[in-house]
């Protein structure tokens, strides 16, 4: 018998991530479903200030509607030299949701006279866990490095192409996605959850 488990999320690049992770760290009994999966309800619009608070209310959200255990993301660039920001609106930082290319032009504009040792960013995810009658778990990793000048790499999407990961001469988005999966501020963040899906998988 398996336990249904809700990402609440539309992207199925994401629903993989989480079913690979899970196959690898050996964790059966679990069948994790997206929004698609169940019956649509009111989602509440992304307001708290902090990655902590989107993903704890999207997960929340999700598991009152459906009843489900449900874990949800929140993610986002947080840049030294501008304070943290664009952070929680990093998905709309030039003032449309989702503008990819624009955000990435705002940021690199925002940017034009910082010495290139002063360029330090980090990618930021928080992954919640709702579980009805439990106590929530929030867990919140990041991934260091530098944006670069100019975009390069076709892989990723968002910011990858000017993050160059610490360590790493590549962008983000020259990294093939298994090397990005392995390292990222996500991936790092829903492997750290694992312990806490193993102990449902086994209730």
């Amino acid at each position: 018998m398996t336990t249904r488990v809700l990402l609440a999320t539309r992207n199925a690049k994401k629903l993989d991530e989480l079913r690979r992770i899970l196959a690898d760290a050996g964790v059966a009994g679990l069948e994790v479903v997206g929004l698609a999966d169940v019956d649509p309800f009111d989602e509440a619009p992304e307001t708290g200030a902090t990655f902590e608070e989107n993903a704890l209310a999207k997960a929340r959200d999700a598991a009152d509607a459906t009843g489900l255990a449900a874990v949800a993301d929140d993610s986002g660039l947080t840049v030294d030299a501008l304070n943290g920001m664009p952070g929680v609106l990093s998905a709309r930082w030039a003032g449309v949701h989702g503008d990819d290319d624009a955000n990435l032009r705002l940021v690199l504009g925002q940017l034009a006279d910082v010495q290139d040792e002063r360029r330090g960013a980090a990618f930021a995810c928080a992954v919640a866990l709702v579980v009805p009658g439990a106590e929530p778990v929030v867990l919140r990793r990041e991934w260091r490095g530098s944006l670069v000048r100019e975009p390069r790499g076709t892989n990723g999407f968002g910011y990858d192409p000017i993050f160059v990961p610490d360590g790493e001469s590549r962008t983000s988005a020259e990294l093939a996605p298994q090397e990005k999966d392995a390292a990222s501020h996500r991936g790092q963040a829903l492997r750290a959850l694992v312990p806490h899906l193993r102990g449902l998988a086994q209730t």
